[in-house]
């Protein structure tokens, strides 16, 4: 049987003002979301304050990672015209600050990076002032592809590594975390403002595994660090293993700033985009 969801983990169904003039603008410009592909559970705060992370590349994935709830098959070609409804968007939304993602695409040539690119380009023709988080794939593991997404100068870079290397074979399959780690150190290397990662917990890691992790990541290159609850979006999926508490990742935060993260977002509800726009405008930098 399923573990039950603790108290901590409920949050109130979307239906603001704010969240529908979202959804109307993602439909009518035909844009995807990780937001409503991967069953968000900040979705309704997120957009009731005009923060959403885009998703472009299609909604069918090439990988088929036993956490997530984006669908795995064969995707459509890419969409050249992608890059302008999503520039489009987010002047007629007023953002400052855009998180932009994608479906893995193992089917091009450069894994999505050229649309990636393309993108910002788009963008910052519309908002020269406009400030950009890329939340990448690993471009199969490409050098040259990661390359032309550094010269597009997002200012933050973020490739997640989901989860600890002994478990990668069931949560990631198809993933590398070595691969994983050198993309974010090219990143660092490349002189981004800003490089992140994230993990979620619950799928059967240890302590110890956990801070091994945060200690990789720090070695290379990466200054931001998410920390989030797994929640299983169905039965389908890999089950919650354990539900760590608050104060668990309260902790987890305080040994991260020790050991020289410059940002953390670490508590059950805490993923990669939450509170994008709110950081950057706040510190200068995006969590």
């Amino acid at each position: 049987m399923p573990l039950a969801k603790p108290r901590w983990l409920r949050v109130p169904l979307p239906g603001s003002e704010g969240y529908r003039r979202m959804d109307r603008l993602v439909r009518e410009h035909a844009l995807g979301t990780v937001c409503q592909a991967a069953n968000c559970p900040n979705i309704g705060g997120c957009w009731e304050d005009g923060a959403a992370a885009f998703m472009i590349l299609g909604t069918v994935c090439t990988r088929g990672c036993g956490f997530c709830n984006v669908t795995a098959g064969r995707p459509a070609p890419a969409d050249p015209g992608e890059p302008e409804r999503l520039a489009e968007a987010v002047i007629r939304l007023g953002l400052r600050h855009v998180v932009i993602t994608s479906v893995t695409r193992d089917d091009l040539p450069d894994g999505g990076a050229a649309q990636f690119a393309a993108c910002v380009t788009a963008l910052r023709a519309r908002n020269a002032t406009i400030t950009i988080e890329l939340l990448t794939p690993d471009f199969r593991r490409c050098p040259e592809a990661a390359e032309r997404v550094f010269a597009a100068a997002p200012e933050v870079f973020n490739h997640n590594v989901e989860t600890v290397p002994r478990l990668y074979p069931a949560v990631r399959a198809g993933a590398d975390y070595k691969g994983s780690l050198t993309l974010l150190a090219r990143a660092a290397a490349h002189g981004l403002p800003m490089v992140k990662s994230g993990i979620m917990l619950g799928l059967g890691e240890e302590e110890e595994e956990i801070l091994a992790v945060m200690a990789d990541l720090r070695a290379n290159g990466v200054t931001a660090l998410t920390i989030g609850q797994y929640l299983a979006p169905s039965r389908a999926h890999l089950p919650v293993v354990r539900y760590w508490p608050p104060d668990f990742f309260t902790s987890l935060r305080a040994r991260a700033l020790a050991m020289g993260f410059a940002r953390v977002e670490s508590h059950p509800l805490a993923r990669s985009s939450l509170h994008a726009q709110a950081g950057m405008e706040s510190k200068g930098h995006c969590i």
